[in-house]
C-alpha cells in the first residue's frame, strides 16, 4: 500500500502472526501459529509498558491472552517455549513503536 500523496509505502502494522516453533496442544486442536492484534487501552490495563517494552515475561503473559486469534489462555502463555514468547514479544515491542521509527526499523 502507498500514500498516494506521497508515493511512499505505508507501514500498516495493527496485526502480526507469528509461526509457533512449538504448537500449543488444546485437546485434539494444535494451534501453530497465533495471529497478535496491536493493544489498544483496555488490553494494556494493569501492564506496565516499560515492562512490556523490555519484553519481561510476566507481562507478555498478561497481554497474550487479550491479543492473540486464537485466543490463549493464561495458563497457555505461561506455558509458551521461551522462543516462541520472544518471537511474541518482539512483535508486541514493534506494535509500541510509533510509525515512524517502525518504518524506520524495517528499513535497516
Amino acid at each position: 500500500m502507498t500514500d498516494t500523496a506521497t508515493d511512499t509505502p505505508v507501514v500498516s502494522r495493527d496485526v502480526a502472526f507469528v509461526t509457533l516453533d512449538t504448537p500449543i496442544v488444546r485437546g485434539e486442536q494444535t494451534i501453530g501459529f497465533l495471529e497478535l492484534r496491536k493493544p489498544k487501552g483496555r488490553a494494556l490495563k494493569g501492564i506496565s509498558l516499560v515492562e512490556l517494552g523490555q519484553l519481561k515475561s510476566d507481562a507478555l503473559h498478561l497481554i497474550l491472552p487479550r491479543i492473540t486469534n486464537p485466543t490463549i489462555s493464561p495458563a497457555e502463555a505461561i506455558d509458551l517455549d521461551p522462543a516462541d514468547l520472544l518471537a511474541c514479544g518482539v512483535e508486541i515491542g514493534s506494535f509500541l513503536l510509533q510509525k515512524s521509527h517502525r518504518t524506520d526499523a524495517l528499513a535497516q
